[in-house]
């Protein structure tokens, strides 16, 4: 997983929980990292979960919902980051349709060794979109927080459903529809 994750994910512990929290769940998880990341290293995804599951426990909230919160979180990271992906889109669904031809191929180029998940249109209109999220690592929650965070970079909201495909997350369907504003 690259290390841009996992700064961001320490980043946002830090700002929502304090530093340390940040600390305790580091030194609870016994990290072959030691919990020192760089934005353009890979680090091995267990680590991930480990630093998840050690903040879940120490602050009571269910792993989803901070995997969920980090995806709103990410997604202005990124954005700040990296502004030139977002900025030929002028509304949110049109950003979404292009996940996977020009997010995904603008991030394979920065990050070649990212192992990103796939995201399959299987229906659009003009204000709704269902695809079909795929990833080994299950992490839909953050795709939905992203989602979510995308249409209200738009300053517009969005109902966005999802349904397991995969009773391990693996796969899973989302069903956006962009509310009238």
């Amino acid at each position: 997983m690259k290390g841009i994750v996992f700064t961001e994910f320490l980043e946002m512990v830090e700002l929502d929980f304090g530093l340390e929290v940040v600390d305790s769940i580091i030194e609870s998880s016994n990290l072959p990292s030691e919990g020192i990341y760089t934005s353009i290293g890979t680090y091995d995804f267990n680590e991930m979960l480990s630093l998840i599951t050690n903040l879940s426990t120490t602050v009571k909230i269910p792993v989803g919902d901070l995997i969920y919160t980090f995806g709103h979180f990410l997604f202005n990271s990124l954005a700040k980051a990296h502004p030139e992906v977002i900025e030929n889109y002028k509304s949110p669904l049109p950003l979404i349709y292009s996940i996977e031809d020009h997010i995904h191929v603008h991030v394979k180029k920065l990050y070649p060794e990212a192992e990103l998940p796939t995201f399959r249109i299987v229906e659009k209109t003009e204000n709704s979109i269902s695809l079909i999220y795929s990833s080994s690592r299950g992490l839909y929650r953050l795709a939905q927080g992203l989602l979510e965070k995308t249409f209200a970079h738009f300053n517009t909201t969005a109902t966005v459903k999802y349904s397991l495909l995969k009773e391990d997350g693996t796969q899973v369907k989302f069903d956006i529809v962009q509310n009238g504003e």
